[in-house]
């Protein structure tokens, strides 16, 4: 953890367009780094979100077919299935393409978890740091194996994706007619 002492609160977020494995590594990697984990949830809705040029693909509305809510469930049910105690967890709305937004939503005094892959994940972290927000760089790659996109590909061509979310993910994608959303 890079000398980093245990934080009282950590933020970490994401589209979570599904939850997929490689977000449950990034989620559980932030819970371990804090006592109360809050889970921001960004493009809440179509409203708070805009065009990011780093990253064109994510504001469109095929790249977004989960609601909130839904999210909400795949996050809670992710982590819950994973160990992590609902009394250490909050879920919150993250409009992250309004950054002057977010203290409404997230701590300010948290500790904020980020991981890069790219120019998008640069160009979070210094969103981040033009808020004067307290940021720990998890880790950096290049190597992104899972991404929703390939989940919602996958589910789009009738193709297995089970294997690529936790299992109460796929429940939650089934359950609420996710699936057949996407196929449509």
């Amino acid at each position: 953890m890079s000398g980093e002492r245990i934080a009282e609160t950590g933020v970490i977020h994401g589209r979570f367009q599904p939850l997929h494995l490689g977000h449950l590594e990034y989620l559980l990697a932030g819970a371990e780094r804090c006592r109360t984990l809050v889970v921001g949830i960004t493009n809440p809705d179509p409203w708070t979100t805009a065009e990011e040029s780093t990253d064109p693909e994510r504001g469109l509305p095929e790249s977004n077919p989960c609601t909130y809510y839904e999210r909400h469930l795949m996050v809670e049910g992710a982590l819950t299935e994973a160990e992590v105690s609902r009394e250490r967890l909050r879920i919150v709305p993250f409009p992250h393409s309004f950054p002057e937004r977010l203290a409404h939503y997230a701590p300010a005094d948290a500790r904020y978890f980020v991981t890069v892959y790219d120019d998008w994940g640069d160009a979070k972290l210094d969103r981040f740091h033009a808020l004067g927000l307290r940021t720990e760089v998890m880790w950096r790659r290049t190597d992104k194996p899972i991404s929703g996109g390939l989940v919602r590909r996958s589910i789009a061509e009738g193709q297995p994706w089970e294997h690529l979310v936790p299992p109460a993910v796929a429940r939650v994608v089934k359950e609420c007619g996710i699936d057949e959303r996407i196929r449509g």
